[in-house]
């Protein structure tokens, strides 16, 4: 492309400063360095993660920093060295790399990855610099991504090429939302046929353990959740029944032990809240019950609860993107998509153009929006 080795100015919604507004600035792109990758977003998703490091609930984060982990785009350059993407290949970049080579990346058993940001947040690519500048001051990357932009630079560890007739408007959720709830009933409650399964949260990644419970085979999936108009899509996408926890006189765990014989099989806490960590892992049954806690809280909060919930048989499970191997897995789950085994339009609420990302925020802090997809 014509823009290959130059600096591009472009759009893009900066945090200076915690519990402030973004800001939508020019911000100076440089191209990418050697087995780094410059991508044109094209859309990204508003995230709650995104929230709670704009309130400044993440202590480690240094400002400035340019949010956004899930977002879709095409190739606009790459550096020397790269081989898996090229210039006008669709892409996602990760928020979870996978380098390949580390102990994590080498074991069936994580996703996780030695080059992943998660916890240090240092905002830096490998060479400990960033590749954005405004008004002559360093913007950190936030995840390894930074998708509140229309240029951004990651490393080749961080994107997986994808179909190139996906729709990125939706192909974004796969980056974060859709792969977190899904995988995790997938692949880390490994949920069973038959099954009892009670998701608290009914917003885009309780909608999409709704989604992976059913294509699991649960026979029973409850949502939970205070805003009972969420009810309605959750029943869409195949949640059975639905409890507002104000409707009740008793703690909402022991209405669901009365329902589900002592128990769901499997519990999903997708809110972000350590009391309702608790009250998930109270929900399933002892014995035998798993709790996959997914929701994001700030860096300060502590999670506690009795020694007799996990000396009883009860198992406690916590992932990111639901166990997913990026690069491995969202290019197949894309594919899946397109050959329709799972329908994300039902996680989106609303759409609107990237300027208005602060009133994407305004909708999430309201509870009016599932997920909110920014156009760029």
């Amino acid at each position: 492309m014509a823009t290959a080795g130059k600096v591009i100015t472009c759009k893009g919604a900066v945090s200076w400063e915690p519990n402030k507004p973004l800001s939508m600035e020019e911000v100076e792109v440089a191209p990418p360095k050697a087995k780094e990758v410059r991508i044109k977003i094209i859309a990204s998703g508003i995230c709650h993660s995104d929230l709670l490091i704009n309130e400044g609930r993440f202590k480690a984060v240094t400002y400035p920093v340019i949010l956004g982990h899930e977002g879709a785009g095409i190739v606009e350059s790459v550096g020397e060295g790269v081989e898996s993407v090229k210039p006008g290949d669709k892409v996602i970049p990760l928020c979870i790399p996978q380098c390949g080579s580390c102990r994590c990346c080498k074991s069936p058993d994580s996703n996780f990855c030695i080059q992943n940001d998660l916890g240090r947040f240092s905002g830096l690519l490998s060479d400990n610099t960033s590749r954005f500048t405004c008004k002559g001051k360093m913007i950190h990357n936030f995840l390894s991504t930074s998708t509140f932009i229309e240029y951004t630079v990651v490393e080749e560890w961080a994107v997986a090429k994808i179909d190139d007739a996906a729709p990125l408007n939706r192909a974004c959720l796969i980056g974060c939302a859709f792969a977190t709830g899904y995988g995790s009933a997938i692949n880390i409650a490994k949920v069973k046929p038959g099954s009892c399964c009670v998701i608290f949260g009914l917003g885009g990644i309780g909608l999409s353990v709704v989604i992976g419970c059913k294509s699991a085979g649960a026979a029973r999936i409850i949502g939970i959740d205070i805003n009972p108009n969420k009810f309605a899509k959750a029943k869409e996408l195949g949640a059975t029944e639905f409890y507002n926890p104000k409707d009740f006189a008793k703690p909402i765990q022991e209405v669901i032990a009365e329902k589900t014989d002592g128990g769901a099989d499997y519990s999903f806490e997708c809110v972000g809240n350590t009391d309702v960590m608790n009250i998930a892992l109270q929900s399933c049954h002892y014995g035998f019950g798993v709790c996959v806690v997914i929701g994001a809280v700030s860096s300060e909060a502590m999670l506690s609860f009795n020694q007799m919930s996990l000396l009883s048989g009860r198992t406690v499970k916590g992932a990111f993107l639901g166990g997913f191997k990026t690069k491995d897995s969202f290019p197949k789950l894309v594919s899946d998509y397109m050959a329709e085994k799972f329908n994300l339009d039902g996680l989106v609420s609303h759409t609107l153009p990237f300027e208005k990302v602060n009133d994407g925020f305004d909708l999430l802090i309201s509870g009016k929006s599932i997920r909110t997809i920014l156009t760029f």
